[in-house]
């Protein structure tokens, strides 16, 4: 397997590739792929990683920059991040999160936030952080992972890509 950023190449194949990867998830609006598409446009799109096997990209990962209501800089959101169907359960996603981070805090990145799985997000460090909140979203599947000691806190916003429904 080789993690590489995206070329302009990759674009429509990241793009199917994660509405293949959300399709069937009860907990997906299945608008992930027009986020991704949405970041890209408003170049926020800071990290955008592809896993790529035998010359097939089979996995996606994005990082783009949050606002904290702190004032807090450089903090990343994650996400969306996906894997094809048929090649999950291959450490892919786990790999394109250990370099997609490692990538993000060597740029001088203070942390991360993301919703998801708990179960499957601690395993990388990510907890949940009282002071650190989203609106809108239960606070148990809101994580965050700090790089260093430096503590932020309040409302965190993901971009307005986000937002994206086409």
């Amino acid at each position: 397997m080789v993690i590489r950023d995206e070329k302009p190449s990759d674009r429509e194949v990241i793009s199917d590739g994660t509405s293949a990867a959300f399709r069937n998830l009860a907990i997906s609006n299945h608008t992930e792929q027009f986020i991704i598409r949405a970041l890209r446009d408003a170049g926020a799109l800071t990290v955008s990683l592809v896993a790529e096997m035998d010359g097939r990209v089979v996995g996606h990962i994005a990082f783009s920059p949050v606002t904290i209501s702190d004032g807090s800089s450089d903090w990343y959101g994650l996400g969306p991040i996906s894997v094809l169907p048929e090649y999950r359960r291959q450490d892919i996603d786990s790999a394109l999160m250990r370099e997609g981070l490692a990538i993000v805090k060597s740029r001088g990145g203070k942390g991360c936030a993301l919703v998801g799985d708990p179960l499957y997000y601690k395993c990388f460090g990510c907890r949940n952080d009282p002071d650190l909140i989203h609106k809108g979203i239960p606070q148990e599947v809101f994580l965050v992972l700090p790089f260093g000691e430096e503590k932020a806190g309040g409302t965190v916003d993901f971009h307005a890509a986000f937002q994206a429904t086409g």
